[in-house]
């Protein structure tokens, strides 16, 4: 398996809370237990890690681009202060009406971040809690993953249109505990 050493995570539900509400304000960020540490211990075994998000929220009204920018800063700073960092947020401000381009489950995103990276995507992690987040890694010909605290159950797995992911995990740690032992 050749592969670079480049992650993409969701971020409801991978790193914060999936809360079934919009996020409006930075305070209302809930960061999930160990999420920032994970990705710190990532960066640690020379992983570059992305966010790719859908916030529809913004197309909606419920907050600006500012205010997620805004959530976006309070979230670095978390994983900073945990010794992480992330390479880049991408995220879609508009609405599943929109049938934009960057909206999960399509690439845009991924193809975006991997435009101004310089990313091979067919070597890259893309890791979600929910079956937009596959569609839109296997796009790409990525390697995918789920993880159990968003939106998706264990017993959701089988259940699943295709496609499926190739990895399960439980949470981002030990997701990145996985992905850190296949660097030695």
């Amino acid at each position: 398996m050749r592969m670079e050493r480049v992650v993409f995570l969701d971020r409801d539900g991978v790193v914060t809370a999936e809360t079934g509400k919009y996020i409006v304000d930075p305070g209302a960020l809930q960061i999930l237990p160990g999420a920032c540490e994970a990705i710190a211990r990532l960066n640690a075994y020379g992983w570059r890690v992305f966010l790719f998000t859908n916030q529809a929220g913004v197309g909606r009204g419920y907050l600006s681009l500012e205010t997620l920018d805004r959530i976006h800063k309070r979230l670095v700073e978390e994983i900073e202060r945990a010794g992480g960092r992330l390479e880049g947020i991408y995220y879609c401000p508009h609405t599943p009406e929109a049938e934009c381009k960057c909206r999960k489950p399509k690439a845009g995103l991924l193809l975006q971040a991997a435009q101004e990276h310089g990313l091979d995507l067919s070597h890259c992690w893309v890791l979600g809690d929910s079956h937009r987040d596959i569609v839109a890694g296997e796009a790409v010909q990525a390697y995918t993953g789920i993880v159990l605290t968003g939106h998706t159950k264990r017993a959701d797995i089988e259940a699943m249109p295709l496609p499926h992911p190739e990895r399960v995990f439980e949470d981002i740690a030990e997701a990145a505990g996985w992905l850190c032992a296949l660097c030695g």
